[in-house]
């Protein structure tokens, strides 16, 4: 399963595949066009007090991805959805985040790795 993350301010590459926005909030000063998402899942995302708390802090990262897990398990419909769209390709998650190794998307895609397999 090809499952990847990138940020929103990178260029949209073939290899891409579906391009999923999983940001709760459009990404700033970005326009459909630039994003070139093909889903935006917001019901995928943290919910707001959970993205609040973790405000993208390094030390929470860990009881941040039990949190997310959490709510991912009351949202099997929309996970299920990625999952069959990730078996028939290449699947890019997209984010607007600064840090790009702890953040909603990296989360999710190993909630999604950890759940195909």
């Amino acid at each position: 399963m090809d499952i990847r993350t990138k940020r929103v301010y990178e260029p949209s590459e073939p290899g891409d595949g579906l391009r999923v926005l999983v940001d709760r909030v459009w990404p700033r000063g970005m326009t459909k066009e630039q994003v070139q998402a093909d889903l935006w899942l917001k019901d995928l995302t943290p919910g707001t007090v959970l993205r609040k708390w973790f405000g993208h802090d390094r030390s929470r990262w860990e009881e941040f991805k039990a949190r997310y897990f959490t709510e991912l398990d009351g949202r099997s419909e929309a996970v299920t959805r990625l999952l069959d769209e990730a078996e028939k390709g290449p699947l890019t998650l997209l984010f607007s985040a600064r840090d790009a190794e702890c953040n909603q998307a990296v989360a999710l895609r190993e909630y999604l790795l950890l759940s195909s397999g």
